[in-house]
């Protein structure tokens, strides 16, 4: 018995392929958060759109967003449909994304002589096309983590550490931006001024190129170990995989009603502006923020160990709820003192484990679950609906957010000078930071309470299909 244990829990990867995994997740979100954080406040402090026009912009980028979400299924039913070749399901996607995400996401950063109208389809344009290469590359990028290895105990450590990496990746514009800016001639400083048009474009260029290469890595090092058939699904059946998988269904609706989690990710720059006077101060919320989330990473597998998903889950969920109020108040009440922010973002951010780690494994979980109950195994189509809820949900978050930011009632202009930012505009700043965050992860964790797909039946599911492969493989030997 003891030696059937041991082999079921053989190790599959090495710690060098764990690793570029890794990197090339972080590469990604690195390019990923430096639009969601960036992209808003470059067009409001370049002066392409006017401030009276600015409340405008984040519902062109939520409908462009909306719209290039449409394509995650279709684009998760072509990864399911393709025939094995060299590099394998998943690998070909994501070098088909490379060229297009690394051209859209230097453009959004191109200051261009239109105005009206005609600006705002270019905005619609570009943000819808770099939301469609971010999906080619997104969906088969995060699918990879359900078949570099068979055995579930295995992949949930590579999310974990794979997420972690991924949650530093999303920080890394906060560092990378402000060196930009002390090399750019005639700009903001390492820690003081607002970012000419220029900065803003080599940030782009440099986040752009760095980020691609270290996802390329995953296409020549890493490998697909849990073995497929190539799925013939119409859209039709495609829709009919997502309704039969109950736990990929209630994923979603969490996601859906946790819109506003990421909310703080869309406005760390204005909050910074408004709150600390200098966009580059944003690493006065990064760090915090970042050191709370990657000791939640840290943590989140542990508890795993000890408690079942589904009680981290909604833990940490109504945990960001009351430590989202006592941010706020800590923010608030101390008139913004250091020592405040520090401690409260440190506090809040410990919850993202939840929203960082703990998806991608359950997402992993329901392919089993679903090739369990019907012998089709689905990682395109499920990924792509994990990529559909972040996309739109990001995208709602940041709408949401932005607009109760550039609202004439809190009234935040990136044009004039920190000196002159009111009271009442740091607390409505603060409040879109912190609350709605907070409301949203107590609402995102009530679908998780009827989730059960944990530990004993999760061990059950994986024993069950390795049998079925083993004897699908003696049955083609023979």
């Amino acid at each position: 018995m003891a030696k059937k244990e041991k082999a079921q829990y053989t190790k599959h990867l090495k710690f060098r392929e764990i690793l570029i995994f890794s990197l090339g997740l972080f590469g990604l979100q690195m390019i990923v958060f430096y639009l969601n954080s960036y992209q808003v406040e470059f067009y409001g402090a370049t002066k392409m759109v006017p401030v009276d026009k600015m409340v405008i912009v984040p519902f062109i980028i939520l409908g462009a967003k909306v719209v290039s979400a449409f394509f995650d299924p279709i684009i998760g039913n072509l990864i399911d449909r393709k025939k094995t070749g060299k590099l394998g399901k998943l690998k070909p996607f994501i070098l088909y994304s490379i060229a297009p995400l690394l051209l859209f996401t230097i453009l959004i950063y191109v200051k261009v002589p239109i105005k009206g109208f005609a600006l705002y389809v270019w905005i619609f344009f570009t943000t819808t096309a770099w939301s469609i290469a971010m999906t080619v590359a997104d969906v088969p990028s995060q699918a990879m983590s359900a078949v570099l290895t068979p055995d579930p105990t295995e992949r949930t450590n590579v999310i974990s550490f794979s997420g972690t990496l991924r949650s530093i990746g999303q920080a890394a514009p906060y560092v990378v931006v402000p060196i930009i800016c002390a090399i750019v001639p005639s700009g903001a400083s390492l820690v003081d001024g607002s970012l000419n048009a220029s900065e803003y474009l080599v940030s782009a260029i440099v986040i752009g190129i760095l980020g691609c290469l270290m996802l390329l890595l995953i296409v020549f090092v890493n490998k697909e170990r849990v073995p497929y058939v190539t799925e013939k699904m119409s859209l039709k059946t495609t829709f009919e995989a997502i309704k039969g998988n109950k736990y990929l269904m209630l994923i979603m609706l969490s996601f859906f009603l946790g819109f506003g989690r990421h909310a703080a990710m869309a406005i760390q720059v204005q909050t910074a502006t408004a709150i600390l006077g200098s966009a580059n101060k944003i690493l006065i919320l990064g760090l915090p923020s970042a050191a709370g989330t990657m000791t939640s990473m840290v943590l989140t597998p542990v508890l795993i160990k000890y408690f079942d998903e589904r009680k981290v889950y909604v833990g940490l969920s109504f945990y960001g709820f009351a430590t989202a109020i006592l941010a706020f108040c800590l923010g608030k009440y101390t008139s913004y003192h250091m020592a405040g922010l520090v401690i409260g973002l440190f506090l809040m951010c410990l919850q993202f484990g939840a929203v960082n780690i703990m998806p991608m494994i359950m997402v992993a979980d329901s392919v089993d679950y679903y090739e369990h109950k019907t012998g089709k195994r689905t990682e395109g189509i499920a990924y792509a609906v994990l990529s559909f809820s972040i996309k739109v949900t990001l995208a709602l978050g940041a709408a949401v957010s932005l607009a109760v930011v550039y609202s004439s009632k809190v009234g935040y202009d990136a044009t004039i000078p920190a000196s002159e930012i009111t009271k009442s505009t740091k607390d409505g700043v603060y409040f879109a930071y912190n609350l709605i965050p907070g409301i949203s992860s107590f609402l995102a964790a009530i679908p998780i309470l009827f989730y059960d797909l944990t530990k004993d039946k999760k061990k059950k599911i994986s024993e069950e299909l390795n049998a079925r492969r083993a004897a699908s493989e003696n049955t083609e030997s023979e």
